[in-house]
């Protein structure tokens, strides 16, 4: 039997809750640091999102899912799908950090032959649940794997992040009107509302709003809540990880490129790589930020 415990089931005592929130952000400011330089060494990636993504990512695995490196593929393993695939660089640190693979290995970020592609693949790298990269795929294949375990009436929980973006595909809507329909308690979204998308905000490209009342219209709990606030962050899964009888969404309100000043809201950084003296200044205020 592996030991599948969630790592934060002991810390659904609020007592624990800011030792815990102290342990994600330290790792979510690892994470910035490291894929920051993956993005550096490869010349290419989509720091924007993965800086946005990052507190999320890091709550799950390193506080909330229930996962064994050793076990990658355990039946009762609680599933996370990164259905916006293109934020690859906070899901490998994560991934590393997490031990599914040697943290060296990141170096190989998008190279030739690597393992680490510009989208996640589970063929190469275990801990991948599904291969994602065209917006709107992930998310229902989410739903897929929620359906399979309550059919089984298996344990494993099923967590997806999505961007705010994605959310403009029709598959994305077929997606959580089945989920409301099968009242799949076992699923949890989190949409990364960053409010920015290549190249244009959201709202200009596409409106979302009033997007908790077009959850809600589906059959979804909603929860809306800061995406870099630790202790909100760990305390709304704690919560999805209890009996319930709908699917459960949380709007996380986040910050594209967050952590790194000139990077902040700024939709030129959906994609594109910092040069020497970009780094330098966006690690320099990383470390400033666990310093304060």
């Amino acid at each position: 039997m592996h030991n599948l415990e969630r790592p934060g089931a002991t810390g659904a005592n609020p007592a624990h809750l800011d030792t815990r929130a102290t342990h994600v952000r330290e790792r979510a400011n690892w994470m910035r640091r490291r894929l920051l330089r993956m993005i550096v060494e490869a010349g290419q990636g989509h720091p924007g999102g993965d800086l946005s993504a990052a507190d999320i990512i890091a709550s799950l695995y390193f506080d909330i899912l229930r996962i064994d490196p050793k076990s990658p593929d355990a039946p009762d393993r609680d599933r996370f799908i990164l259905s916006k695939g293109h934020c690859t660089g906070a899901l490998y640190t994560a991934l590393a950090g997490a031990g599914f693979f040697p943290e060296a290995d990141l170096d190989t970020y998008l190279k030739p032959g690597s393992r680490l592609n510009g989208h996640p693949n589970r063929n190469y790298l275990p801990g991948v649940e599904t291969n994602t990269g065209p917006l709107g795929h992930g998310f229902p294949v989410g739903v897929g794997v929620a359906v399979a375990g309550q059919i089984d009436q298996a344990d494993y929980r099923v967590f997806v992040l999505t961007g705010d973006g994605e959310l403009q595909e029709g598959s994305m809507w077929e997606a959580a009107m089945f989920a409301g329909h099968r009242g799949l308690g076992n699923l949890t979204v989190i949409v990364d509302r960053n409010r920015l998308q290549q190249g244009a905000g959201t709202e200009d490209t596409n409106s979302l709003e009033p997007l908790a009342d077009k959850w809600r219209a589906f059959g979804w709990d909603v929860v809306e809540l800061d995406g870099h606030d630790h202790e909100a962050l760990l305390a709304a899964f704690d919560a999805a990880t209890e009996p319930r009888d709908k699917p459960r969404v949380l709007i996380a309100n986040t910050h594209k490129g967050q952590g790194v000043s000139f990077m902040r809201d700024q939709a030129n950084w959906h994609h594109g790589v910092p040069n020497a003296e970009q780094y330098a200044q966006a690690i320099a205020e990383l470390e400033a930020e666990m310093r304060a």
